[in-house]
């Protein structure tokens, strides 16, 4: 077996240390802990002179690891070859998911991307052998679901440069999705930082039946929260019904409470978990969680009386969850799936479905392709076949390998799916299609995590809409959203009409255990300074980074608006994924989708805006931006609620930044995007009064006062010059503590932790 890095002695360690500094968190807040609180806390850097004031302090933390993606990987390990070291300080993985294009199916689609990804691939590779890093090449499987296969643990704290990490929370680990620095400053032996977040309790009881599954309590919990109901908390589930819910489906839960916007998601360790342990080859560490079960879950106080202890209590039933389908646009737009037909008819969606797709980090596992395959077993039965375009992504080789053991991908293939590589794939952009021209409207369904305009297939005419795999399955056998799984008839070969039983409960471990694959894994070199990384000479998709300026230390004067965006500008709207992944870890180059998908609050259009210099309408935002550098004029960005949702992806700040923005004003801010701008240097500030934001006119330079004097909870003011020649001025608000105003002048929290190396 290969070497893999999260070790019995590794999770031991974490133990000890927590219960150490538990103890020091216990005599200052004298109060009874909830399991998120114990393994936050248990991993403070400075358990003693900690602020503990949640929503208010910045916590200083050390996780026990770190995970990357192959898009997100190229931009941190650029940055991670500036940090000064030989390796890194905790074990780091890099797994390459995300650069899979889906079009034929799995053999030639990986064929394709070895080959068009070589160098980015040779890069990740070599840096992977030059740092001490595990490396899982292409086919091997998405991130999450390795990581919850190979090194998730109860209790750890894990990093990911993914904003879908929390799918280790299904695995008792408050796993974080963050921007490459944040990464790199663990990997590099600095501590993360990040704002105490504030307590969710979600308390389950009852049991899931029928058609009802684990995607629907998150879908539930979307319904009761929104996509801002978690920002800056963290969800913690507990309760019976949780104790009834499988570990992968824990995973799926916490997955997309990346949705919420919430800091992470949790689950206590159960009997669940251990049995998943050591069905994936860690009995030593099962065992290790269950002699600590005290430490990994809440304090009885705290399970007795949990509206004492929560911020926010949410109560849910499992025995009353029926299957939801959320969409299209976002994913809190909830309705049950009995429900379905009679909105898609009420608002006009296209009816007939042109694309059913299943698998992805959130819903791969063997418990989720049991359920969907019983559905297309019966459907066979009737010699029924799926009616629209199937696509299947199993998340590991792991599960492809056991799925194809067992029969459920045969029978999946048999109402006519097509089975891709173990790859993100169409859940981010990735997907090549033939079927439609951009700008046709149509409808498809799957049981993936995000459904913003274009996220799919690139296509703003397309409505995506998210349910559970086996949902998936019974609305490709229909073809049409005008159809009802629990209740709705379809037509069988000979012509005869029949229904779909709920699908029949599925174990998620396999009677015969697992095929266990390391297939695609390189495990870390050891002695490896000598390892020469990879760089081709005039790369267009890799470039060494050059070091952003430091702040010139003075108030930023007449600065020109580049965008105000209306609405619902999140980092898909900000640096588009898709074909654009190419350019990961190319910054200059990727810096061309800047804001290309922003809606311009003055025209409606997207991506275009004025250019003030010139005169002209219409001009591309990152055109704009590059002629607004050129004459050495920074510039200013205006956003509306929960700017910055979605992706943990940096480039959305390092873009921006590359380009001269000075700052960013908003409404309101998504916590990773907020972060990553101040780690790039980027001012992130709020409008106190959110009506100040109507104020801000097409053509105005806008003044930013307060910088020379700038600290912590002191407001700065802003100046409107109008094109009139009045003013207006107002107050925005900043989170930067002192750390992180020292990273605005040093020009990036790099500049500083490579200074500091020094």
């Amino acid at each position: 077996m290969p070497v893999i890095e999260t070790t019995p002695q590794l999770v031991e360690n974490t133990y000890a240390t927590m219960k150490e500094r538990l103890e020091v968190i216990r005599r200052r807040l004298a109060r009874p802990l909830s399991y998120a609180e114990k393994v936050l806390l248990g991993h403070l850097d400075n358990p003693e002179g900690q602020s503990l004031e949640p929503g208010e302090a910045y916590l200083l933390l050390r996780p026990d690891r770190i995970a990357m993606q192959d898009a997100t990987a190229q931009m941190a390990l650029l940055q991670f070859m500036q940090a000064g070291r030989d390796e890194t300080a905790v074990p780091t993985t890099v797994h390459c998911d995300h650069l899979i294009e889906a079009y034929k199916g799995s053999n030639a689609d990986l064929g394709t991307a070895r080959t068009t990804n070589s160098e980015v691939y040779d890069f990740l590779r070599s840096c992977s052998s030059r740092y001490g890093i595990g490396f899982w090449g292409p086919g091997a499987g998405i991130i999450h679901q390795v990581v919850l296969e190979k090194y998730a643990f109860p209790g750890g704290m894990m990093l990911g440069t993914d904003s879908h990490t929390p799918n280790a929370g299904g695995l008792g680990m408050f796993a974080c999705g963050v921007g490459g620095a944040d990464a790199v400053d663990v990997m590099a032996d600095f501590p993360w930082e990040v704002l105490h977040p504030n307590r969710v309790g979600v308390h389950l009881t009852g049991e899931l039946s029928g058609w009802a599954s684990p995607k629907d309590v998150i879908l539930k919990v979307l319904d009761e929260l929104t996509v801002k109901g978690g920002t800056n908390r963290v969800v913690e589930y507990f309760g019976p019904g949780a104790e009834s819910i499988s570990c992968t489906g824990k995973g799926t839960i916490t997955n997309m409470g990346a949705e919420l916007g919430a800091t992470t998601s949790i689950f206590p360790y159960d009997t669940r978990m251990h049995a998943y342990l050591e069905a994936t080859e860690r009995g030593e560490i099962a065992e290790l969680a269950a002699a600590e079960s005290e430490l990994l879950r809440a304090d009885d106080e705290v399970l007795a009386r949990p509206g004492d202890f929560f911020d926010v209590l949410v109560e849910i039933d499992l025995s009353n969850l029926e299957p939801y389908i959320v969409g299209p646009h976002t994913p809190d737009l909830v309705r049950p799936a009995s429900q379905m037909a009679a909105d898609a008819r009420e608002n006009a969606y296209p009816l007939a479905l042109s694309a059913g797709l299943i698998g992805s980090c959130t819903n791969s596992s063997y418990e989720d392709m049991s359920r969907a395959a019983d559905v297309a077993r019966q459907a066979a039965a009737h010699g029924a076949e799926s009616q629209v375009t199937l696509w299947v992504s199993p998340g590991s080789e792991q599960i492809q390998q056991t799925i194809g053991r067992d029969g459920q991908l045969q029978e999946l293939e048999a109402i006519g799916a097509t089975v891709l590589a173990n790859a993100c794939g169409p859940c981010i952009g990735q997907w090549k299609r033939d079927d439609i021209e951009k700008g046709d409207a149509n409808s498809i369904i799957s049981s993936y995590n995000r459904n913003f305009p274009k996220r799919n297939d690139g296509n703003p005419e397309t409505l995506s809409f998210i349910s559970s795999p086996e949902v998936v399955i019974a609305y490709a056998l229909a073809g049409t959203l005008d159809f009802d799984p629990l209740d709705g008839e379809l037509e069988a070969a000979d012509g005869s009409r029949f229904k779909l039983a709920p699908p029949a409960p599925a174990p998620e471990i396999p009677e015969q255990g697992f095929v266990i694959s390391y297939e695609g894994y390189q495990a870390p070199a050891d002695g490896s300074a000598g390892v020469e990384v990879e760089i081709a000479p005039g790369s267009k998709r890799l470039e060494r980074l050059v070091p952003f300026p430091a702040w010139d230390g003075q108030d930023a004067e007449r600065l020109p608006l580049l965008l105000k965006a209306r609405g619902k500008c999140t980092t898909d709207h900000i640096s588009m994924a898709g074909p654009w992944l190419r350019f990961r870890g190319h910054l200059d180059n990727i810096s061309d989708n800047m804001f290309i998908g922003a809606i311009n609050a003055f025209s409606g259009e997207a991506g275009k805006g004025l250019d003030q210099l010139s005169g002209e309408r219409s001009v591309a935002f990152p055109e704009v931006a590059r002629h607004y550098k050129a004459e050495g004029l920074g510039w200013v960005v205006v956003g509306d609620e929960n700017y910055g949702e979605g992706s943990s992806r940096e480039h959305a700040a390092m873009s921006p930044r590359l380009l001269g923005a000075a700052a960013v004003i908003t409404r309101s801010f998504a916590r990773i995007h907020e972060s990553n701008l101040k780690k790039q240097g980027v001012l992130p500030l709020t409008f106190c009064d959110p009506g100040d934001y109507e104020k801000v006119l097409e053509t105005d330079r806008i003044s930013l006062r307060g910088l020379t004097t700038l600290a912590p909870d002191t407001p700065l003011t802003a100046i409107l010059h109008h094109e009139d020649g009045s003013e207006e001025g107002f107050q925005v608000e900043h989170t930067l503590n002192e750390e992180q105003i020292a990273w605005f002048k040093a020009g990036s929290a790099l500049n500083l932790l490579r200074d500091r190396a020094q």
